[in-house]
């Protein structure tokens, strides 16, 4: 495999991750004060009284994604060991300047446990990349990628925002498929008051649209005669929507999600994603554009959901705090960021056609 075949996949997954894991060190971003206390004091102090292998083992494996994507990223100019130290580094120092910043956070605690929990996870992903990450830009997995996956210019990105439409699925608080919730992220009050006549018709539209746009997104990406990867992506969606609910709310709710509407919505979706995957792709990229824009909209203006609010109520994120805001981050910016990017998106024009 020769350097003109590389993609920057791996720069891009390094560059997105390290910014999640910022928003989701500091999340919720209130708070801020001068404590008037030393600052680097964390660094020397005895390690924390109470602590759980629980704490280790999340700080550690929130770092090992990014220790691999900088590693696999840096491969290209770096023998495997130096790759794997300079993601250390690099993963040592983001978490230093995050526990620094926490000593102004009202709601947080900076600490050397932390600290080393993430440089161990930093350094095991460096391993693991610097041995097996060239391949998410080389090697079988690049040559299944340029199988089914269309070349051109954004594809890279475009493949980030399909994990990123899969992460959205992890939010408990979230409508099905329902992305961009601006009022949800700056605590606006609802703009409706809840009829169940009529939220049913509204979470049908928004459970389709946004599938439809995820989906339509998704086949833009891909080569011909490649529909089963989307299909396969929608199954993905739904497992990890059931996995979030289990996990968060217990096992009785794993499928409590599946409301008359959502199962409307799905039945809906995926009939004019099937008949949309059969055009050309300026309209495929058209349809996808108006979906987003409906989904969006409706999102905001869809009362609140009674379900969701008294799940949440009973519901105490705890441990999950940061990836709770991690995910709803990802969620509210999620069309607005697949917007541009269907704008931007160029692929080369014998790879679209199914």
């Amino acid at each position: 495999m020769n350097q003109g075949h590389r993609t920057h996949l791996t720069l891009y997954l390094s560059c997105g991750y390290a910014l999640l894991i910022v928003y989701a060190s500091l999340y919720p971003l209130t708070g801020w004060r001068d404590s008037g206390g030393e600052l680097l004091a964390f660094v020397t102090a005895a390690w924390p009284r109470y602590y759980t292998a629980f704490d280790i083992a999340t700080n550690a494996l929130a770092y090992v994604p990014l220790g691999f994507f900088c590693a696999a990223a840096l491969r290209w100019r770096l023998p495997p060991l130096l790759a794997a130290l300079a993601a250390l580094l690099f993963g040592g120092l983001l978490s230093f300047g995050l526990e620094f910043a926490q000593n102004y956070l009202s709601s947080r605690v900076p600490s050397n446990l932390d600290l080393a929990s993430n440089a161990l996870g930093a350094l095991i992903g460096g391993l693991a990349g610097a041995r097996w990450g060239r391949g998410l830009d080389s090697g079988r997995l690049a040559r299944w990628r340029r199988q089914f996956v269309a070349r051109g210019y954004g594809v890279d990105a475009g493949l980030v925002l399909v994990g990123a439409w899969l992460l959205t699925q992890l939010s408990p608080e979230t409508l099905l498929f329902g992305s961009g919730n601006l009022r949800q992220m700056l605590g606006l009050p609802p703009a409706q008051p809840f009829a169940v006549d009529h939220f049913v018709d509204v979470e049908a539209a928004i459970a389709a649209t946004g599938l439809l746009a995820g989906g339509l997104v998704a086949t833009l990406l891909l080569r011909r005669r490649a529909r089963w990867l989307v299909a396969g992506l929608f199954v993905t969606a739904a497992l990890l929507k059931m996995l979030a609910h289990a996990l968060l709310m217990g096992p009785p709710a794993a499928i409590a999600w599946i409301t008359p509407g959502n199962a409307s919505g799905i039945g809906v979706g995926l009939a004019l994603w099937w008949a949309a995957s059969f055009l050309a792709p300026p309209m495929q990229r058209a349809i996808a554009a108006l979906a987003l824009l409906l989904a969006t909209v409706m999102v905001n203006v869809a009362p609140e959901n009674p379900y969701l609010a008294n799940t949440l109520q009973v519901w105490n994120p705890g441990q999950f705090l940061n990836f709770n805001g991690l995910t709803r981050l990802v969620c509210s910016l999620w069309p607005f960021l697949a917007l541009p990017w269907l704008m931007l998106y160029r692929p080369e024009r014998h790879d679209t056609h199914f």
